[in-house]
């Protein structure tokens, strides 16, 4: 999916803080809800698309979308995930 080389300099837009590949029952929930219509980003739009993966903000309050292998590294197309309820275990240990 993204290279460990890309995955060590990627970081947030915003905040710089480290990303790290998001676990796959996140994104798999997190697609369940967007074919629902549930999910907004940080933009406020509706998120219509299903998501390849994803890349988590070390503090775990956003995901950053990965479509067709590209990171989409935009602070409003963010899904907060806070807000979705969704909390994700501790994957950098991994």
């Amino acid at each position: 999916m993204i290279d460990k080389e890309l995955l060590e300099i990627l970081a947030c837009p915003e905040t710089k803080e480290p990303v790290h590949l998001a676990e796959q029952s996140l994104v798999d929930e997190l697609n369940a809800r967007i074919e629902r219509g549930e999910v907004l980003n940080r933009g406020g739009e509706k998120v219509e698309k299903t998501m390849d993966g994803g890349l988590v903000r070390e503090d775990r309050a956003f995901l950053y979308r990965i479509e067709e292998d590209i990171p989409i590294m935009l602070i409003d197309e963010a899904v907060p995930l806070k807000d979705l309820g969704l909390q994700e275990t501790d994957a950098t240990s991994q």
